[in-house]
């Protein structure tokens, strides 16, 4: 069997003998190939891991592997990985060729292979021309394929990505998400993505681990962290969710009967979870999974129909929601609800009286215990 490309085996770190641990027994393994992301919140420890992959920190305990090769006693300049920052670090001194030659000049390679190495990365970043450019003549995305290509132009094992993305404007964020997919499966490098911003994890990842306070939580696809999240954060943290706190009064099966705080009575998919009547428990509901209706007739099928009034109209194009105030739920309970695309909806307003629905399997529970 071959080795993945990257394997962390219960990897740790402490910054001081009595502190939490900022990584808590990490391990994962990354196929040869594969883009793999660590998504979650600032503080959560994903920069701690990738620095130690780096080799820039020494970790309090575990190993790292690199193509079943343990690094641990291997110096940063040794390690068969390199790594793109989020303000990518380019030579303003230097031209793009030279920027990108920079690591094989240190490696004491010929000027006619530098050359040819460079001018060939070049053609697979799509900017063959631009060798004697300056870097601030460039525009973003331009540096940051430049950045890329210098990494790239090492032939490494591993690149790893530190929120690469997160100086760029939203527009071209947006275009750089599907470039950096299209890079790495022209290059078939592995690339270790990391950031807090789901969305440039779910569209480039082939794998998503999703980390909170120095533990992952859930690894899948972006599929299985959407649709069936593992635990209360991962459905709290990945897409938007409608999330209630109350009492089981019933369980039936792989469903259950929640009477909510704020006076609601919700039926949700149990889906396998130890949870009992009496229970505290968390229920999770996307907004896309909700059906608005103009009476309770359209929502013949739906296990949850509740009657309210549109509190807040959020249009957003083909992302528009509303919020509905149900009826005889307290002051402050709001339900977000996406508008479908048919148009049917497009005239909804402020104060209207509108149905919503939803069946049990598209609610997720969860034990309330295991989500404090």
């Amino acid at each position: 069997m071959t080795a993945p490309d990257l394997e962390c085996r219960a990897l740790t770190k402490r910054f001081a003998p009595d502190a939490p641990p900022a990584v808590d027994g990490v391990g994962f393994s990354v196929p040869s190939g594969s883009f793999f992301s660590i998504l979650g919140p600032s503080g959560c420890g994903k920069t701690t891991i990738m620095r130690m992959v780096a080799g820039f920190l020494e970790p309090s305990g575990g190993d790292i592997l690199i193509r079943g090769r343990s690094v641990l006693s291997v110096p940063p300049n040794k390690r068969p990985v390199n790594m793109v920052f989020q303000h990518l670090a380019l030579f303003p001194m230097m031209n793009v060729a030279e920027n990108i030659g920079y690591g094989l000049r240190r490696r004491g390679t010929s000027k006619p292979e530098i050359a040819r190495k460079v001018g060939d990365v070049l053609e697979r970043i799509g900017l063959p021309e631009i060798g004697t450019r300056r870097v601030d003549e460039l525009s973003g995305g331009q540096k940051q394929r430049v950045a890329i290509a210098r990494c790239m132009v090492l032939d490494p094992d591993v690149l790893l990505l530190d929120e690469p993305l997160g100086a760029l404007d939203l527009k071209l964020r947006e275009h750089m998400k599907v470039e950096l997919k299209a890079l790495q499966a022209a290059f078939g490098t592995t690339f270790v993505y990391i950031t807090h911003d789901q969305s440039e994890a779910l569209v480039m990842s082939d794998a998503v681990a999703v980390m909170n306070r120095g533990r992952f939580e859930q690894i899948g696809s972006a599929q299985d962290l959407y649709y069936r999240p593992q635990t209360p954060f991962v459905a709290g943290f990945v897409g938007d969710s409608n999330r209630w706190r109350g009492r089981v009064t019933r369980v039936d099966g792989e469903s259950l009967e929640l009477q909510t705080d704020g006076g609601l009575t919700l039926r949700a998919a149990r889906n396998g979870r130890a949870i009992a009547a009496g229970d505290r428990a968390e229920v999770f509901v996307r907004p896309e999974a909700i059906h608005p209706a103009r009476d309770a007739a359209a929502l013949e099928g739906c296990a949850n129909m509740l009657r309210g009034e549109v509190s807040t109209l959020l249009f957003n194009g083909a992302a528009s929601r509303v919020r509905v105030r149900p009826e005889g739920a307290g002051a402050d309970t709001e339900i977000e609800v996406a508008l479908p695309q048919s148009g049917a909806f497009a005239g909804l307003a402020r104060g209207d009286d509108v149905w919503i629905g939803w069946t049990d399997a598209q609610a997720g529970a969860f034990a309330a215990a295991a989500a404090e």
